[in-house]
């Protein structure tokens, strides 16, 4: 059984690079020379090459699905600026992956403006970004601000920018982070179609 479904995700698989390169979809690849569908061992090569850390997840209410996070004991990752990277797998395939920026010893001020940054160089690259929400609350002294973009240049294949601020208003200290997240549906989508029995609608009850 394990065999079956396994050529049967390689067959999706080549059938979707192929769809995917005539409908154009490779306008937004994930970065750190990653492709969508990659395997984990391309990452696991990386982070072991560059003696990074690991946490590899296996959600038991999702056994398809396989969460690597890769960060250094100190700093950023290799020729990057983020302090972190976490690729999500589906039956073995990359169909999402966020690079997490984080420095403590920056204030707020400058973490915005690296953020503000970002979102300039991807709107030359992809097109401008779309506001998506905007939040603020307080709660037990610490206030919480957040502010999300997002881009869609193909149906299914979207990337995500979000920044939050946390202020301890008792403390008077501050701390910002942001992440880009990159997400392909239209690959996890299919891949989660081989999971689905004969005669089962996904979401559904089947016949």
């Amino acid at each position: 059984m394990f065999t079956t479904v396994r050529h049967l995700v390689f067959a999706v698989f080549a059938l979707w690079l192929g769809a995917a390169g005539a409908s154009g979809q490779a306008v937004l690849e994930p970065p750190f020379g990653l492709h969508w569908g990659d395997t984990p061992e391309k990452l696991i090569d990386w982070y072991s090459r560059h003696s990074l850390d690991v946490n590899i997840s296996l959600p038991g209410d999702q056994p398809a699905l396989r969460i690597l996070k890769i960060s250094p004991k100190k700093g950023n990752l290799p020729d990057s600026a983020a302090q972190a990277l976490e690729g999500r797998f589906h039956s073995g395939r990359l169909f999402e992956l966020t690079v997490h920026y984080r420095d403590p010893e920056a204030g707020t001020d400058a973490m915005e403006a690296r953020f503000n940054k970002l979102k300039k160089e991807l709107s030359a690259e992809h097109g401008a970004l779309t506001p998506n929400r905007q939040d603020r609350f307080i709660k037990d002294n610490f206030a919480t601000s957040s502010v999300s973009f997002h881009r869609e240049p193909v149906k299914g294949l979207f990337l995500l920018l979000a920044y939050t601020a946390v202020e301890d208003q008792l403390r008077k200290t501050s701390e910002a982070t942001f992440s880009l997240l990159y997400r392909n549906d239209n690959l996890r989508q299919d891949l989660e179609k081989l999971l689905v029995p004969a005669g089962k609608v996904p979401g559904g009850k089947g016949k």
